[in-house]
């Protein structure tokens, strides 16, 4: 069952069972990823759709865009606004894989590394292309961009 399909289940689910909170969320996860859709019409990817690996990406830019909100929530005194999106955070991380943790990561990096053969900053790209392909959804790049170039620098 690919992510796509288990997302459209898990909408259908939301509204028999009229979790609104859960609907809501599923209906902003789609309309995201049927944006990639359109946005990819006329090019040769569109033929393809949105890729896994595509949806994975979308899934962890909401996660990141809603931690950044709730924490702007926070600083501002919000604290309802604040919850709201740590629930929808709760919702759209169940279709996320299951995230590495901080040793897997720093194992991930140092095999990935050694598989380009990095040696030095200018093969930060690669070495992180390497990871986005093998780990998106799974990491988050945000923290590894740095430890690769700790390590490489």
């Amino acid at each position: 069952m690919t992510l796509r399909t288990k997302l459209t289940d898990a909408l259908k689910n939301a509204m028999r069972n009229k979790e609104v909170d859960r609907l809501s969320t599923l209906r902003l996860i789609n309309a995201a990823i049927k944006d990639r859709d359109i946005a990819l019409r006329g090019t040769d990817a569109a033929d393809a759709g949105v890729s896994e690996d595509d949806i994975l990406g979308i899934l962890g830019k909401m996660v990141k865009q809603r931690q950044e909100s709730a924490r702007a929530y926070e600083e501002g005194a919000r604290l309802e606004l604040a919850e709201k999106e740590r629930a929808e955070i709760v919702v759209i991380e169940e279709y996320l894989p299951k995230q590495l943790s901080g040793d897997e990561t720093a194992e991930a990096v140092q095999a990935a590394i050694a598989k380009v053969g990095a040696e030095s900053i200018r093969d930060m790209g690669k070495v992180m292309g390497e990871l986005k392909g093998k780990y998106m959804g799974r990491m988050d790049f945000g923290k590894v961009g740095p430890m690769v170039k700790d390590i490489l620098g």
